[in-house]
């Protein structure tokens, strides 16, 4: 059944049909491209250009309308009561600075040009931030309103600072324009299942990540529902959040622009305890990925041997290109907000893409002041401020301890098996670390570019270099000029690499139907999820078909839940790494351990390859259910 989505439609820059038209409004002049016309720039003092001058034209004669929707733009200041003769001697005296030229080169300059009235004046406007001339610019010598400048009024307004920013602003929302496609949603064997999807439908038809995430689990757990009606309510309630905070964002860069960034926090249940979750710092962050990540974050922590809730937030504000102090400025700003829903009792945060040590000091430093003591605290800042030493190493760490009990019950190792990993970031690098520790051949690894493929294995040498260019922020491919036995594919991801074992821990839905189908012929037999929800619904149906087994992020990520609250629960005692690993393969084992016996318990056999799928969702569901039951109405 495919079901309808609305996506994002972003603003797209004006089209030269529409620069025709608007030409036409304002009687510009229109010129075929490459033909030299001066500019003139009027008397050349630092005032705002033309404003002694009406700006009048008309279109050029002999183009058709439709050789006009194919023209550039541009401006030329007349006089409407001069003979053009006498107008050209007197424009040359009126040039007091260099005059620029028309030429094949500046069209993409000059294409963001057009003129509006302002104050009863006639001025050139730039069509991105909807500014003029010397305005609000500054100038790349950094000297505001110097008469040296030998630029045309809109050639400098093109060279500012401000529409530069506004252009890269432009140009990143393009990037990220989300193309409507439908919802995919699976059959349901029994009508209840199904109902509970529909409903979930009907109140959030836009929040396609959302969505997903609840008919994923909910086709895990058809079993269970069918066999207990009250089951039913209890997933229903579990569907709606308990509280979801969104808040203005605003703060300041280094130029003194005032930026404004939307801020979530949602606390998705907390039935079982207080809540502990992520937070994204992402220009994606939206309300339907809020809640798939505090749903998902829900599951995983019912998973993990604490009673705690789940919760997850975050902004859309990026962090890349950022100064130190823009960050520190942003975090501040957002924690003058979210201060008022955390505690130890309440809602403590942790690291998520975007949200590194960095980002996390600040917001706990400013945290302490606002609430003027440092009860608790918040997972993931420096070594020294908590007892674990192995705090961001714990979920990459998880998934290799996981994915080493899968093998141990088929009699296998990890030793000698080719890995394809996905990322570049803390999970990533904490993969291969471990998988060279435990003997295997990690091949690739990935960033937003493509991915880099090394055919002889990284080691503890090759995974040193990465970090290094990583934190250089170069790109992967700077790694094949040194080893030339690997290769950065552009536009591209690992799942076409031959492996045995897959560990995508990028983002959501990055393997999609035939990133599936790759990973099936390259050979792969085992996928562990790294990052949430990373399939698609349909690369889950080829996998289950392909007998490829996997292992839920809900239960192979767990190794983060329970890093954190070690720091939180015994945070006086200083562990070496090995105390540390012991206590997290114990959870883990744990963790395994319950997965399977619940998925069993319904009729699962261990040989089907969405055993731990069903049975981490049953398990997880089940402690939550158990306790909404206990407390009521809740």
């Amino acid at each position: 059944m495919l079901l309808p989505s609305s996506g994002v439609v972003m603003t797209t820059t004006m089209d030269d049909i529409s620069l025709i038209q608007q030409a036409n409004r304002h009687h510009l002049v229109v010129r075929e491209l490459g033909e030299e016309i001066d500019l003139e720039i009027g008397p050349g003092d630092d005032e705002p250009p033309f404003a002694d001058e009406a700006l009048l034209g008309g279109q050029s004669q002999g183009s058709s309308a439709k050789d006009c929707s194919e023209d550039k733009l541009i401006m030329v200041s007349q006089h409407p009561t001069e003979d053009p003769d006498f107008l050209k001697t007197q424009s040359a005296k009126r040039k007091k600075k260099v005059v620029k030229r028309w030429r094949e080169e500046w069209a993409d300059t000059y294409k963001w040009a057009y003129v509006d009235i302002r104050d009863g004046t006639a001025r050139i406007f730039c069509s991105v931030c909807r500014e003029y001339g010397r305005k609000h610019r500054r100038n790349p010598y950094g000297n505001e309103g110097s008469r040296n400048m030998q630029m045309s009024a809109l050639e400098e307004h093109n060279n500012s600072l401000l529409h530069k920013e506004a252009l890269r602003l432009q140009q990143a929302s393009k990037e990220k324009i989300i193309v409507e496609k439908p919802i995919y949603v699976k059959a349901m064997m029994s009508k209840t299942a199904g109902s509970i999807v529909e409903a979930a439908l009907r109140r959030d038809p836009h929040e396609a990540a959302f969505i997903q995430s609840v008919q994923a689990a909910v086709h895990a757990l058809e079993r269970v529902i069918s066999k207990n009606s009250n089951y039913v309510n209890s997933m229903e309630r579990l569907l709606e959040a308990e509280r979801t905070i969104i808040f203005r964002v605003p703060w300041a860069d280094d130029m003194g622009e005032t930026h404004v960034n939307r801020g979530f926090r949602i606390h998705f249940n907390q039935t079982l305890g207080p809540c502990r979750g992520g937070l994204r710092f992402h220009p994606s962050m939206n309300l339907s990925i809020m809640k798939f990540l505090g749903f998902q974050q829900t599951l995983k922590n019912a998973l993990s041997p604490y009673r705690l809730g789940g919760s997850f937030g975050g902004s859309d504000f990026d962090p890349k290109g950022k100064s130190n102090a823009e960050i520190l400025r942003f975090c501040q700003s957002f924690m003058n907000e979210l201060y008022r829903y955390l505690g130890p009792d309440k809602d403590l945060p942790s690291e998520d893409m975007g949200v590194g040590t960095r980002e996390m000091g600040y917001l706990y430093g400013h945290y302490r002041r606002l609430v003027g003591h440092s009860q608790g605290n918040f997972t993931g800042p420096r070594v020294n401020w908590s007892g674990s030493s192995l705090r961001t190493e714990a979920t990459g760490y998880g998934l290799i301890f996981f994915a080493q009990l899968m093998l141990a019950d088929m009699n296998k190792e990890l030793k000698g098996l080719r890995c394809a990993v996905s990322g570049s970031g803390k999970i990533s690098m904490h993969v291969l670390e471990k998988l060279i520790a435990y003997g295997a051949v990690p091949i690739t690894v990935s960033d937003s570019k493509g991915y880099l493929m090394d055919e002889d294995g990284f080691d503890f040498v090759k995974i040193s270099f990465l970090r290094e260019i990583k934190a250089q922020n170069r790109s992967l491919r700077d790694y094949s000029k040194t080893y030339a036995r690997s290769k950065y594919y552009d536009e591209a991801k690992p799942w076409n690499e031959r492996c045995d074992v897959a560990f995508p821990c990028a983002c959501q839905n990055e393997i999609d139907q035939s990133d599936a189908i790759n990973l099936v012929n390259a050979g792969c037999r085992m996928l562990i999820e790294g990052s949430n929800m990373p399939c698609t619904p349909e690369a889950i149906d080829v996998l289950r078909k392909s007998n490829v087994l996997v292992a839920p992020s809900i239960a192979a990520g767990v190794g983060g839940v329970v890093a954190g609250e070690l720091e939180l629960k015994e945070c006086n005692l200083n562990w070496s790494p090995e105390d540390f690993e012991t206590k997290l393969q114990d959870a883990m084992k744990q963790t395994y351990q319950r997965t399977l016996k619940a998925a069993t318990d319904f009729g699962y056999s261990k040989e089907s390859p969405e055993v731990l799928v069903h049975g981490a969702a049953i398990a997880a569901f089940q402690t939550i259910a158990s306790s909404m039951a206990d407390q009521g109405c809740v």
